[in-house]
């Protein structure tokens, strides 16, 4: 398991300065210039060659490029541009709002999509599990941008009950988690329910029933618990799409967090903040998904890393 461990993390390393490269060139192809956005276009010619000189991008793009990467490789991300701070001192701030908004959007998730998938799974082809399945097709078909408005039309502007955006409490928090939450339970719900199906005829499955062992127990100890692989394989790519995807319902909801931060920072051509960002997207993916590997072996013993 350690030597497991240790190749991953030595992983992250070429995998992030790819990620950084990429990043770091895309950036500079996009239209519009990053002094237009500071300073106007009716700005001084001085100023703006000033300006221009104080943040490097008078320099070819390869000496910008060395030396992105070597501030990278000391761990310095950089100054933005437009807030005039610590890339990295921005992006913490903002960091926690993402992580809060994802972890209420998870929770909403598993509590509606392995309740309704195992129900689903154990009265196949009944009425509930045709509803069940009609949920999960309808929740897959409507995206955020049109879940988020529906919400705010029922919950903020018609009953009143939570405001329409903003992190002002937990009151501010449920709306944008629901937004999400829906979304990604009626994935889990699908293939919750095809995984209890592929279990359910298992061999040790029908000899518990055939000792007695009572139903909830076999449904707990033994068929959830082995139909559990892929549900945690998805609820892990899912939750790392949250932390790094909520671009939309983060910008729907004026929730203060990193996807927010990162379309502010594209329209604003703060190439060393948008670099930052996406950076941090892919560190943080690649942390849930060798969370995820290193689960297997606490669901199932039987999993060995070598």
């Amino acid at each position: 398991m350690a030597r497991y461990l240790l190749l991953r993390l030595l992983w992250v390393m070429p995998v992030a300065l790819g990620v950084a490269s990429g990043v770091f060139f895309f950036i500079h192809l996009l239209p519009g210039d990053p002094i237009d956005l500071m300073l106007g276009e009716m700005a001084a010619d001085a100023n703006r060659v000033a300006l221009r000189e104080a943040l490097h991008l008078d320099e070819p793009i390869l000496k910008q490029y060395g030396r992105y990467m070597g501030l990278l490789i000391q761990g310095d991300l950089g100054q933005s541009f437009s807030m005039k701070q610590p890339v990295l001192t921005v992006i913490l701030a903002r960091y926690p709002a993402t992580l809060q908004l994802s972890l209420a959007a998870l929770v909403i998730a598993l509590f509606l999509a392995i309740p309704l998938g195992l129900l689903a799974a154990l009265r196949k082809g009944t009425g509930t599990d045709r509803g069940i399945l009609l949920f999960s097709l309808v929740g897959v078909a409507t995206p955020n941008f049109l879940l988020g408005p529906l919400l705010i039309l029922f919950f903020s502007l018609k009953m009143d009950w939570l405001p329409v955006s903003g992190k002002a409490g937990f009151s501010s928090l449920v709306l944008p988690a629901l937004t999400l939450g829906i979304g990604m339970s009626a994935i889990l719900v699908r293939m919750t329910r095809s995984s209890v199906l592929s279990v359910i005829r298992k061999e040790f499955i029908l000899t518990a029933q055939a000792k007695g062992i009572p139903t909830r127990w076999i449904i707990v100890r033994h068929l959830f618990r082995n139909a559990l692989m892929p549900i945690i394989t998805l609820v892990g790519l899912q939750f790392g799409a949250l932390l790094t995807g909520s671009i939309i319902t983060e910008t729907l909801f004026s929730w203060p967090g990193l996807g927010r931060l990162t379309i502010s920072a594209i329209l604003s051509r703060d190439y060393p903040l948008v670099q930052g960002c996406v950076l941090v997207i892919a560190l943080t993916y690649l942390m849930v998904s060798l969370l995820v590997d290193l689960m297997y072996a606490v669901v199932d013993p039987r999993v060995r890393y070598s």
